[in-house]
């Protein structure tokens, strides 16, 4: 229920509003001027609306609002004018009043402002959480790892975020370049505007230069309303140009002339737009190469490549797999209703040995499918299954199974611990039980086959 208060120095009027709103659902409190208004203001947490008279001894509404607008600055205030006094009326909206209403108002006036203004203000506290709850997820605190490259890495970034400096983010497909992007920007001064992200590569050429700049009516074939641009949209924020290496020539100029210009024109269009928008760009191409293959503009790369941010692949920070894995664990859990979920030390392990071709986003993936389908309160290592053992496994020939041959009773886990039990002990024998060649032979790694012996219980002929 939403609460309003109403500030009035005559009693009988406070009496009227208030219970009309009452009965129209409303809770109300009331104050007799402006002073023990704003204490209740300051009091009250749950307050969505004010209403007060503008003509009232000690501090009138004028300024009440400006002690409101301190406080709360997003909270609605609507003025009680007497009639003849617009210009006074017309000065409080331009002091941050939401609306004024000029005596005598009908019920109907009143309701549809009121309904207006806590509809807005219900819109600005949620956006405002929103807001804090990205800024909160983005903290430099919340990227997770201990490996010495990557502490050195925030460190650079937590140094680089409050400038408007260009930055370029390189590194393979997985390796977190656009949570990079966004904690630079919600760590910069510039967090209450927009972060806008494009992916350069996604896209058809005839379609990027209108999604990076816009364009006016009739500009094209369809282009039946004028329409702004990434970058215009972007204006006071920050603007992620993901897969930039695959950005065409024409529109490398393009964007070249934005950097130095801050300047553009839609599609169609002659009016310069001026914007102010800082640029992070990410690649998995070195840009290097590019430049000096001639598919990227040297005079752009310079421009974008201000800072420089390389994201190392996991496969070179694997003492964070660890980390990584548990974290994953416990944002999944949560999401998936199985808090106090767990993962085994022996499946850290096995993670920490296998070459994850994907980087963080297979391994955040293998963990998400994992705490899905896991049947215990632990992850164990059969529970894991990345996307590169499963391409890999792909690739094998096909096995012909007789499941004619098959007891009607047979259950699927039985039927597959059996599998799995005799082709270890058949990879194991026939390899001397030398663990690295058995491992090789069965497409898993040595971790995993070590927790699998223990698992089945398989007595060794020998040791590696």
């Amino acid at each position: 229920m939403h609460t309003i208060l109403i500030v009035d120095d005559e009693p009988n009027y406070q009496i009227i509003l208030s219970e009309f709103l009452r009965d129209e659902g409303f809770d109300t409190l009331t104050a007799d001027n402006g002073t023990q208004a704003l204490g209740l203001v300051k009091a009250d947490g749950d307050l969505d609306l004010i209403i007060t008279d503008m003509q009232m001894p000690g501090m009138d509404g004028f300024a009440l609002l400006a002690a409101v607008k301190e406080h709360d600055p997003a909270l609605p205030v609507i003025m009680i004018t007497a009639y003849g006094e617009v210009e006074k009326a017309v000065r409080a909206m331009q002091l941050g009043a939401f609306n004024y209403l000029t005596k005598p108002f009908n019920n109907d006036e009143l309701l549809a402002c009121v309904h207006k203004a806590i509809e807005h203000y219900s819109l600005a506290r949620d956006n405002r959480r929103l807001r804090q709850e990205v800024s909160q997820r983005y903290r430099f605190d919340q990227l997770v790892g201990k490996n010495k490259a990557m502490q050195q890495l925030y460190g650079l970034i937590e140094r680089v975020a409050p400038s408007s400096s260009n930055v370029l983010i390189t590194g393979e497909s997985g390796t977190g370049k656009e949570l990079v992007a966004r904690a630079i920007h919600y760590n910069s001064p510039r967090l209450e505007a927009p972060f806008v992200a494009i992916n350069c590569a996604a896209l058809p050429e005839a379609l990027l230069e209108s999604e990076f700049f816009g364009h006016e009516r009739g500009a094209f074939t369809g282009a039946v309303a004028t329409r702004k641009g990434k970058f215009e949209l972007a204006d006071t924020g920050t603007i992620f140009l993901d897969e930039i290496g695959d950005m065409p020539q024409l529109l490398q100029a393009k964007l070249l002339r934005v950097i130095q210009e801050r300047s553009f024109e839609r599609v169609g269009g002659s009016r310069a737009i001026q914007v102010d928008v800082r640029i992070v760009a990410a690649t998995n191409k070195d840009l290097k190469d590019e430049v000096a293959q001639g598919a990227f503009r040297e005079d752009l790369y310079y421009r974008l490549n201000v800072i420089h941010l390389p994201l190392p692949p996991l496969r070179e920070r694997a003492d964070d797999i660890p980390l990584l894995a548990e974290h994953f664990v416990r944002k999944y859990a949560e999401l998936s209703g199985k808090e106090g979920l767990s993962i085994a030390p022996e499946t850290l392990r096995v993670l920490a040995s296998l070459p994850w071709d994907g980087n963080v986003r297979e391994l955040e993936n293998t963990i998400e499918r994992a705490t899905v389908l896991c049947q215990g309160p632990v992850i164990e290592p059969e529970d894991v299954q990345p996307m590169s053992g499963i391409l890999a496994s792909a690739d094998a020939p096909p096995v012909n199974l007789n499941l004619d041959q098959l007891p009607p009773e047979a259950k699927l886990n039985d039927v597959l611990n059996d599998i799995e039990e005799k082709m270890l002990r058949k990879a194991l024998e026939e390899t001397g039980f030398v663990q690295t060649q058995a491992a090789k032979r069965l497409g898993i790694t040595k971790s995993l086959l070590q927790y699998k012996i223990k698992k089945f219980q398989i007595k060794r002929g020998m040791e590696e």
